[in-house]
């Protein structure tokens, strides 16, 4: 009887360590998994982006500092800037947008932006996307994304 005990558990020792090592295994794929889904896919896609920048469009052009880049601009304009916005987002996050607007130092060439239009854009853009829920990792990734751009957007100090 002794015997058969022995077996049976170690048996159920052999099955144990397996669902463990299995879990542990599966737990490790799941992770991997999602963290080799892009950017995009993270952020929730296109209709997130584009929540996140309407509000962030929306942001700007109610800030007193900001507002007067907006100025003079038609509705039809409005909406290609947001548009140029939203497929730009997408494109550098990895989605399947493509980002067809001019480079950003030709777009800002003149427009007199300085660090502290820089820094309070920054400020709306962390606004939005804690409005929207989006967690410190992708924010951090945005934000990082965004920062490279800096120099080819801020002409004064």
């Amino acid at each position: 009887m002794t015997g058969r005990i022995g077996r049976h558990g170690a048996l159920i020792a052999i099955v144990a360590t397996a669902v463990v090592g299995g879990a542990i295994i599966l737990s490790a794929y799941v992770h991997a998994q999602s963290q080799s889904k892009s950017l995009y896919a993270r952020l929730g896609g296109y209709d997130a982006i584009a929540a996140v920048t309407d509000d962030f469009l929306g942001r700007l052009a109610g800030d007193p500092q900001l507002s007067k880049f907006f100025v003079g601009h038609s509705t039809d304009s409005l909406h290609r800037i947001r548009q140029l916005v939203v497929d730009q987002l997408c494109a550098a996050t990895g989605g399947p947008c493509f980002y067809i607007g001019r480079d950003m130092k030709t777009s800002h060439k003149g427009l007199g932006i300085t660090e502290a239009n820089w820094q309070a854009t920054v400020k709306h853009l962390v606004a939005s996307l804690d409005k929207f829920k989006v967690g410190e990792t992708e924010k951090n990734e945005v934000l990082s994304a965004l920062t490279k751009l800096k120099s080819d957007i801020v002409e004064k100090p």
